[in-house]
């Protein structure tokens, strides 16, 4: 058998595996990923149909499998078996404590239609495989509340919380749920909380009750990315220069304080932000490292880095 008809074959196999998977798989979304031709991907679902597999087509919407039919288990090859193993440690570290049972038992049944040669793998090797998180866990006050933020967002239904900032202050709010994102050792999601009529962070930990309505969202959202980087309109520009000797140790936060462009130069980076947090955020992040940075623009948080500095001297 040559190289090509082995292509075709994995080629094949890989677009019924997507059939499985998925309620409709479009020939575009197909041919985009294997990097072949719309034609290409036409006679590879022919290849299928003439084999027996029940595919439907529908004009606009792509293919999807007859309703109910079933096939037999898939077969792992040994390099996503080993990537189980890894995704497992991870998940087991970094995981939402609501998620970790479900995650637990959706494993089990992975494991279950492993080949006999494959689970002597796992068993030889899943201890040989660590991940050290040194970070407190956080507690939630509700069991499977990641669950019920995910469930809200599919069926697109409001939620009810009850919600302690980090001021301690509670309110009410009926949000829609637009994601959910990990950062920083935190869970938050990203919402539009219908009370102050904007989207808003809110981190998982702190809801102190929820509560699923059967009231619809008011509104369709796009991807949790796209909210994330606009949730707020009053951003104001930042311009420092780093030294490059301190650059690699600002890699994670950079972008999380709102890092639009980094340009190289002479004396160090010129470094510009769009951020919300110009208050009191940003400056507090700064001193963390300004003996090694200029502020460019604006003077008001050259201001602001006086007065914290200032404050923090009286306690000194």
């Amino acid at each position: 058998m040559n190289d090509h008809y082995l292509k075709k074959l994995d080629r094949v196999t890989a677009i019924l595996t997507q059939l499985q998977s998925k309620p409709t798989v479009r020939a575009q979304d197909l041919a985009a990923k294997f990097d072949v031709s719309i034609r290409t991907i036409y006679r590879d679902v022919k290849t299928l149909e003439n084999a027996g597999i029940p595919i439907i087509g529908e004009a606009g919407n792509g293919y999807s499998l007859m309703d109910g039919y079933k096939l037999p288990p898939v077969m792992f090859t040994k390099e996503e078996v080993l990537s189980f193993i890894t995704a497992e440690k991870l998940m087991q570290k970094f995981s939402h404590q609501s998620l970790g049972n479900h995650y637990q038992t959706a494993m089990e049944k992975v494991r279950s239609v492993l080949r006999h040669s494959d689970k002597s793998l796992i068993q030889n090797i899943e201890k040989q495989i660590d991940v050290f998180n040194y970070h407190p866990k956080t507690e939630d006050h509700i069991q499977n509340i990641i669950p019920i933020i995910l469930e809200s967002i599919a069926e697109k239904k409001q939620l009810n919380i009850e919600y302690k900032t980090v001021d301690a202050q509670i309110s009410t709010r009926i949000i829609e749920v637009v994601g959910v994102f990990f950062e920083f050792n935190y869970w938050y999601l990203m919402a539009f909380c219908t009370m102050r009529n904007d989207f808003r962070q809110f981190r998982v930990d702190r809801i102190l009750q929820i509560l699923k309505t059967q009231t619809p969202f008011l509104q369709e959202y796009g991807q949790i990315n796209d909210y994330r980087k606009n949730s707020n309109g009053n951003k104001t520009k930042v311009r420092l220069l780093v030294e490059k000797k301190i650059i690699n140790h600002l890699v994670n936060s950079k972008k999380y304080y709102g890092l639009v462009e980094e340009i190289e130069r002479e004396d160090g980076y010129e470094m510009i932000f769009e951020t919300d947090w110009i208050k009191d955020g940003f400056p507090r992040w700064v001193i963390t490292f300004a003996d090694y940075a200029e502020i460019l623009e604006p003077e008001s948080l050259k201001e602001s880095l006086k007065e914290l500095i200032k404050d923090i001297s009286k306690k000194i």
